[in-house]
C-alpha cells in the first residue's frame, strides 16, 4: 500500500526535488495525531503560526510550537521567511510531496506501530473531510457536483489494480491548475480521494475460490 502527499497548487514544487520517500526516522517524526493535523492543516491552507493552529485544533499554543519544531527538524515544514517576527513565526509545508510505501517496513517490527498510527490517522483524516462536506451547508451549484460513489464488482489483479490506480491518478492529474494561473474566481478548493484496495471475498460468495484450492494455490 503507498499513500501520498502531493503539494498545494498554489504552492509549487521545487525544480529538481524528487519526491520525498519516507524512511524510518522521518515517520516517526510525523506519526503522531496532533502533528499530522498540524501538517493537514498547513497542506490544505496554507501557511499559518503556531496561535493560528493553535486556535483551529483547540490546543495550546506552546504545545502546537513545540510539534511544529519537530515537523521542521524532520523536514516536513519550514520557516516562511521574510514573514512575521521572531515572536510569532509563520510556518508552511516543504514543497516536495510526501510519499509511504508500507512494503518499506515488512521486515522492521520497530516501525509497525508507527506505520499503523500514521495509516490511521490518514483513514481518520479522509472521513472527516467528507464528513464535514455532508454536514455543511452548501448552494445546489456545488452540492449537485459532490458525489460519494464506489465500485465493488471488479476483479483484478495486483498488476491491474496497480494499473488502475495510475490511470486514475493520472486524470486528476490533468486537472491540476498550473502554479501560476489566474485562478477562475468561481472556482474552491477540491479534494479528490482515492482509495482502493483488496477485499478478502467469503467462502460462500458466488465466485470465490474453495479453502482447498486457495491452499493449493499457497503452496
Amino acid at each position: 500500500m503507498t499513500t501520498e502527499h502531493p503539494t498545494p497548487a498554489e504552492q509549487p514544487e521545487t525544480p529538481g526535488r524528487p519526491p520525498r520517500r519516507l524512511d524510518a526516522r522521518s515517520l516517526r517524526g510525523l506519526a503522531h495525531p496532533l502533528r499530522m493535523q498540524i501538517f493537514e492543516l498547513l497542506n490544505l491552507d496554507g501557511p499559518a503560526t503556531a496561535t493560528r493552529l493553535a486556535e483551529r485544533l483547540g490546543e495550546n499554543t506552546g504545545t502546537v510550537s513545540w510539534h511544529l519544531r519537530h515537523l521542521a527538524e524532520h523536514g516536513f515544514i519550514e520557516e516562511e521567511t521574510g514573514r512575521g517576527t521572531k515572536r510569532e513565526r509563520w510556518w508552511r509545508r516543504v514543497p516536495v510531496p510526501n510519499r509511504l510505501d508500507t512494503a518499506d517496513f515488512r521486515h522492521d517490527p520497530n516501525s509497525r506501530g508507527a506505520v499503523s498510527l500514521y495509516l490511521h490517522q490518514i483513514v481518520q483524516q479522509y472521513f472527516n473531510r467528507i464528513n464535514d462536506y455532508i454536514a455543511e451547508d452548501w448552494p445546489d451549484e456545488w452540492r449537485d457536483v459532490g458525489t460519494i460513489a464506489d465500485w465493488s464488482r471488479l476483479r483484478l489483479t495486483p498488476d491491474q489494480l496497480r494499473a488502475l490506480n495510475e490511470e486514475l491518478s493520472a486524470v486528476v492529474e490533468r486537472h491540476l491548475t498550473a502554479p501560476d494561473a489566474e485562478p477562475d474566481p468561481e472556482a474552491l478548493p477540491i479534494v479528490v480521494q482515492l482509495q482502493s484496495f483488496p477485499r478478502r471475498p467469503r467462502t460462500d460468495s458466488p465466485g470465490a475460490r474453495s479453502d482447498n484450492h486457495q491452499n493449493r494455490s499457497a503452496e
